[in-house]
C-alpha cells in the first residue's frame, strides 16, 4: 500500500467504505443501490447524479475485489503517467461513459422488448410503455466501477503496449496491447451473444471507448500539463528496481557475514558504498603508486573486496 499513489489509493478506500455502508445499511433493510445505482433512464428512479455514484456500489464481495485488483495493480501506474489532476479526469469520463453506452444498450433492448411484445409499437410509443412499464424498468440497475477499471486497463495497453504480463492461466507472458485487444474482443462477442446478461458487457466497452477518445485528444492538445510513458514510467522502473534488488539481495544472503543478521537495509547499503569507495580509493593508488605501495590493510581489503 506504500507504493500507491495517492488518487489510486484514496479511489480504492472509497469503495471499500461505500460496500461496507452497502452492506450495513443492508442489515436494516434499506438497499443503498435503489438511489445510488444507475437505473434506466425512462424509469421513474433515475437521477443524473446516478452517472456518478453508481461506479462506487458493487454487487457482492467478488465484484468489488475483481474490480480492487484491477485498480490496484494498473492505477498507480496510470496515475504517474497522466498526472494526479488528468487521472481523476480520466476515471470519471472513463466511469460515465460507460454508463451512458449503458443507457443507450437499455434503450435498445427496451424497443426489441416493446416491438416483440407490442404488435404496430411505434417509436412515439416508446414514453407511454415506458410510463406502463415502470415497475419493470426500475429493476435496471447498474453497478460498479468496471467501466472506468478497463478505461484503466485501455490505457495500460496505450502508453505501455509492449510490456509484458502474467495472465492466469496462460503459461507465457502476453503483451499489454494483446491483452487489451482479447478484452475488447471477448466483451464485444459476450455483449452481442449474451443479451439480457446481468453483465454490463456494453458499458466496459463504453469505459474503452471514452478513454481512447480522451487519450486521442490529450495526445493531440498536451497543452502545459502534458503527459507521456516517460512519467509513469519513473514509478514503473522504481517497482523493477525494488523488485530486482530484493532478488539479488536474497541471492547474495547466504554468502554474507552472520554480522548481516538484524542490520537494516538502511545501514546495510551505507556500509556497502562505503567499502565501494574504499576499494576505488586503493585502485587509484595502484594506479598512481603501483600494487607494492598498499599497506598491509589495503591488500587485506582488496582481497576480500575481490572476494
Amino acid at each position: 500500500m506504500l507504493r500507491i499513489l495517492p488518487v489510486t489509493k484514496n479511489l480504492l478506500i472509497i469503495n471499500v467504505l461505500a460496500f461496507i455502508a452497502t452492506w450495513v445499511f443492508g442489515m436494516k433493510g434499506i438497499d443503498l443501490n435503489g438511489p445510488l445505482g444507475l437505473h434506466f433512464f425512462l424509469a421513474p428512479n433515475f437521477y443524473v447524479t446516478q452517472l456518478v455514484t453508481y461506479m462506487f456500489m458493487h454487487g457482492g464481495v467478488a465484484h468489488l475485489f475483481f474490480n480492487m485488483f484491477a485498480l490496484w495493480m494498473f492505477g498507480s501506474v496510470i496515475e504517474g503517467t497522466l498526472g494526479q489532476k488528468r487521472f481523476i479526469i480520466y476515471y470519471f469520463v472513463c466511469g460515465i461513459g460507460a454508463g451512458l453506452i449503458q443507457e443507450v444498450a437499455q434503450l435498445c433492448d427496451f424497443y426489441l422488448m416493446a416491438t416483440a411484445q407490442i404488435p404496430d409499437f411505434q417509436l412515439s410509443d416508446t414514453l407511454l410503455v415506458a410510463h406502463n412499464s415502470a415497475a419493470g424498468l426500475s429493476t435496471w440497475t447498474t453497478v460498479g466501477a468496471s467501466g472506468a477499471i478497463y478505461g484503466i486497463l485501455l490505457a495500460f495497453g496505450m502508453l505501455y503496449p509492449n510490456e509484458r504480463l502474467f495472465i492466469f492461466p496462460l503459461p507465457i507472458p502476453i503483451k499489454a496491447k494483446w491483452f487489451v485487444l482479447i478484452y475488447i474482443f471477448l466483451e464485444l462477442g459476450l455483449a452481442i451473444g449474451t443479451p439480457g446478461s446481468s453483465v454490463a458487457h456494453f458499458a466496459h466497452l463504453g469505459g474503452m471507448l471514452f478513454g481512447f477518445l480522451l487519450l486521442r485528444y490529450w495526445r493531440n492538445n498536451p497543452g502545459r500539463n502534458s503527459y507521456g510513458p516517460s512519467r509513469g514510467q519513473q514509478f514503473f522502473d522504481g517497482l523493477k528496481r525494488k523488485w530486482e534488488e530484493r532478488s539479488h539481495r536474497k541471492a547474495d544472503e547466504p554468502e554474507q557475514p552472520k554480522g548481516r543478521q538484524g542490520e537494516s537495509d538502511w545501514d546495510y547499503n551505507a556500509r556497502k558504498r562505503e567499502n565501494e569507495n574504499e576499494i576505488d580509493r586503493i585502485l587509484d593508488k595502484i594506479k598512481r603508486s603501483g600494487y607494492d605501495s598498499l599497506t598491509e590493510e589495503e591488500k587485506k581489503k582488496l582481497f576480500n573486496g575481490g572476494k
